[in-house]
């Protein structure tokens, strides 16, 4: 059976490219970059390759470059590393419809007395940037929000909110995760003080990814131990990981300027045709300020799971807006932020598409969804 992969908000497979330049580093140069014989010089030139690819990405220097394990790590290490630079200050911002590596690690701090101000959002998915505004005060000690929705794609206005945040002298953390690779980012031109990036999510492997701290930003480690990364994240580098990041950056410029237009062609088309074919189908977030790659849908009255299950024994991967934990079906914590009523959470799906993905896919899909809907929605009738 083919597989049709329309599932790479939750992982991406790594780029052919990628793999080949990773495989020296897993074979000939294996070498301790911290090493000083020949070896492990070796290594070490081919880290500061990649961080150079890094920063070549960012536009940024290179000295603003931690290498980290994934995106879950970098948005621990970013908001522990302000938060502990600045022990005065009590309160954060962050927004409803965070990755919960964010939201969980912000609902832990507020038991140990941390102040949180949840910024909400409205039907589209967009923040409320009055509501931003007037959460600032002299005790904020950071901002941190997401650049690109991983459930909806909805983009967050970060110019807009740069704007709103810098006057205060407050740091800004923003998690790129899902917009790296996908949307140009420029930190020359979006003065972001905090930035995180996973590999996995842009066709390098898991277990890489990558944090951006401005220069001049105060900030402690996360991670201790032999002063690894200058000091902000101790421990020997996943060398092979991180030259497959460094690759991967460079794939991801040339996509961004010359590919990524194809694949905003074929999720219109996956969209346009679901919502024509499927009566009570309706889309989640803004139309136009989502990422090109992400189509987040709702399937009214019916359970988001099931559709995946006989999607799955058709090859199809894509993932679910809500999950079943312990029995108890979640909806999704980003559509309910948007108001998006029960009926449809449960039964949303997300499909997110990636370099690889064709149009014979896309159609491949489009023939076979709505005989899946119909089939769930007579069953939903009858009972």
């Amino acid at each position: 059976m083919t597989t049709i992969y329309l599932d790479n908000n939750a992982t991406t497979r790594v780029a052919p490219e990628v793999f080949e330049a990773m495989l020296p580093y897993l074979t000939e140069f294996y070498g301790n970059p911290s090493s000083m014989h020949r070896l492990g010089a070796q290594t070490a030139a081919a880290l500061k390759t990649a961080r150079e690819q890094a920063a070549a990405f960012l536009h940024c220097r290179e000295a603003e470059v931690t290498f980290t394990s994934c995106g879950t790590e970098s948005n621990n290490a970013a908001i522990h590393g302000i938060l502990q630079a600045d022990p005065d200050k009590r309160h954060i911002v962050t927004s409803t419809t965070e990755h919960p590596s964010v939201l969980e690690l912000c609902k832990h701090l507020e038991k140990s007395g941390y102040r949180v101000t949840y910024v909400g959002v409205d039907e589209s998915g967009q923040p409320d940037l009055a509501q931003l505004q007037d959460a600032l005060t002299e005790d904020t000690v950071l901002v941190s929000l997401i650049w690109a929705n991983n459930e909806t794609g909805v983009i967050f206005p970060m110019d807009d909110i740069v704007q709103i945040v810098k006057p205060h002298g407050i740091p800004l953390h923003v998690d790129a995760v899902q917009a790296a690779g996908k949307i140009p980012i420029d930190l020359r031109m979006t003065e972001v003080d905090l930035l995180t990036i996973s590999g996995h999510k842009l066709h390098a492997p898991k277990g890489v990814g990558l944090l951006y701290i401005r220069r001049g930003v105060r900030f402690r480690p996360f991670i201790i131990g032999g002063g690894h990364e200058k000091g902000r994240r101790s421990g020997t580098e996943n060398l092979a990981g991180i030259v497959g990041l460094g690759k991967a950056f460079e794939l991801a410029e040339e996509y961004v300027e010359n590919g990524v237009n194809t694949t905003r062609r074929l999720r219109n088309r996956l969209e346009a045709g679901i919502l024509s074919n499927i009566p009570n189908a309706t889309r989640n977030g803004v139309p136009e300020l989502r990422l090109p790659n992400t189509s987040n849908l709702s399937f009214e009255n019916l359970e988001g799971e099931a559709i995946l299950l006989l999607l799955d024994e058709l090859g199809i991967c894509a993932s679910a807006g809500s999950a079943c934990t312990s029995g108890t079906l979640e909806p999704s914590h980003v559509l309910k932020a948007m108001g998006v009523p029960p009926q449809k959470t449960h039964g949303s799906i997300r499909f997110s598409l990636s370099r690889y993905t064709t149009l014979e896919e896309i159609e491949k899909v489009l023939d076979e969804l709505p005989p899946i809907v119909f089939r769930l929605s007579r069953l939903s009738a009858a009972g």
